[in-house]
């Protein structure tokens, strides 16, 4: 018997005056096991920085082997892996305490871009297998989703923990059972 990897599932709390997270709704109805992982799961404030610092915490406190954070993008038809986290913070609302970066680095000083390292293509592929709507999309964007991200990448360079990100529709785009069986296909291909 050998023992089963660790993947840390994070999405947000609702945010600009919505009650609910599609991404929250559909990280709650992942299984606590997919594949060789044990999931373990955290919902995360809609704020620049403070996301990124709970969730290495409760990476680091939990030793896991991968993290894989989960948000909505509200507009888009499909699931959407992300390749790219980039060094830039642009927001057009604010997030839930009021911060509001302008067109500036998420770290001053820090490289332009991380690449995920997690298979984002595999998973789009197994979503769309899944017979979920699916396409690779190249940057997670300017927003806390981003800001996430880019910040994981840059706390877990070089340690080994694996980081992904992956945007799910509103629920009036895709149901919450679908957007669930969505990133549970994503996570299976994911080598433990």
């Amino acid at each position: 018997m050998y023992a089963r990897s660790k993947l840390l599932l994070t999405s947000f709390e609702p945010f600009g005056g919505e009650t609910e997270n599609a991404s929250a709704l559909a990280a709650a109805s992942v299984p606590d096991r997919v594949g060789n992982f044990d999931i373990y799961k955290m919902t995360l404030p809609v704020v620049f920085g403070k996301c990124a610092a709970e969730a290495y915490a409760k990476a680091v406190s939990l030793g896991v082997d991968c993290v894989l954070s989960a948000g909505v993008a509200a507009g888009r038809k499909a699931v959407t892996p992300e390749l790219l986290a980039v060094n830039y913070a642009s927001a057009k609302t604010p997030d839930n305490e009021g911060n509001m970066p302008f067109d500036v680095p998420v770290i001053s000083g820090g490289r332009e871009a991380y690449f995920s390292t997690l298979p984002a293509r595999r998973m789009a592929d197994a979503i769309s297998a899944a017979g979920f709507p699916a396409s690779l999309s190249l940057s997670a964007g300017s927003y806390v989703c981003n800001d996430l991200f880019y910040r994981l990448l840059r706390m877990l360079d070089g340690t080994g923990v694996r980081v992904g990100f992956i945007h799910v529709p509103a629920k009036d785009a895709l149901s919450t059972a679908d957007a669930a069986a969505a990133l549970t296909a994503a996570i299976s291909v994911i080598e433990p």
